[in-house]
């Protein structure tokens, strides 16, 4: 899609942040202008007054690939929770669909949208890889960065391309989502285990929070507000740290074709893969 033809229906917005091409990443916010955007770039974009975001690779031109289930399918419970909290598929009405992207309101799996549909009028986020762990536990919001690298920008465009074509299995929530296909574009990264979550920070930093709150029995160690308030959040960074994909042992690197392979098992074809690497 030609990109003079994305920007006659899309104007951009001023840039919030000041000089247009320098990214103004750190610790408060990764927010950049979609003019500082790179073709291989991971970005994201809040929803829902930041109850979680919504991930996909930038691919140039105007356009981004990314994984959803659709509108009131992301988890499946055929309820309103559906819709209110886990919706990301594309927000144009179908009376009035996207002159470029279409009706992609009820679309699911991988999907190839404009850069305005994929952010649905939020705000412009980039994904950090190659972090080092202090700046990774000083944000404290999960889904934001990871220890691990990012491969070359070629091989991102070919994942991502490949699994628009081919898919990316199904969708589920806790181990298969929108940021699990953005990281394993970017890394080649997949889990190698069925007993844990996916690659996702987002859900790690949400396990952390609620195994501080339930299952710390440290916490009986001390009676005084602060140090509560030390233990938990110790418990909450370690949990956080010890869940990234660039520190799990159980993450292996898969090419994005085997991943069509008629009764693919991750498990013990990453772990082949791994021993001819």
């Amino acid at each position: 899609m030609p990109y003079e033809l994305y920007s006659r229906f899309h104007n951009s917005k001023p840039s919030p942040l000041g000089l247009i091409g320098e990214r103004n990443m750190g610790v408060l916010s990764s927010m950049i202008d979609r003019q500082q955007l790179k073709p291989g770039d991971h970005i994201y974009s809040w929803r829902q007054a930041y109850v979680y975001a919504h991930h996909g690779i930038y691919v140039g031109n105007g356009m981004v690939i990314h994984f959803t289930r659709g509108a009131g399918q992301e988890i499946g419970t055929g309820t309103v929770l559906d819709n209110v909290l886990f919706s990301s598929s594309p927000s144009h009405s179908s009376d009035t669909p996207c002159p470029i992207c279409g009706d992609q309101t009820r679309a699911n799996g991988v999907l190839s949208s404009c850069l305005d549909c994929f952010l649905s009028g939020g705000n412009l986020y980039i994904f950090e890889y190659g972090v080092s762990s202090a700046f990774f536990l000083a944000k404290a919001r999960g889904g934001t960065c990871t220890l691990a690298p990012s491969d070359p920008t070629e091989d991102v465009l070919h994942r991502s391309s490949f699994l628009l074509e081919n898919g990316f299995g199904g969708y589920n929530i806790f181990k298969n989502n929108c940021e699990d296909f953005a990281i394993y574009c970017k890394t080649g990264l997949l889990v190698s285990t069925s007993i844990s979550v996916g690659r996702s920070g987002q859900l790690a930093s949400y396990f952390a929070a609620a195994s501080t709150v339930v299952s710390t029995p440290l916490r009986f160690m001390t009676t005084s507000f602060s140090g509560l308030a030390l233990v938990g959040v110790g418990m909450y960074c370690v949990g956080r740290l010890m869940s990234d994909v660039g520190v799990r042992r159980d993450v292996l690197k898969v090419p994005v074709e085997r991943l069509i392979t008629p009764g693919l098992d991750v498990s013990e074809n990453s772990t082949e893969t791994a021993k001819k690497d």
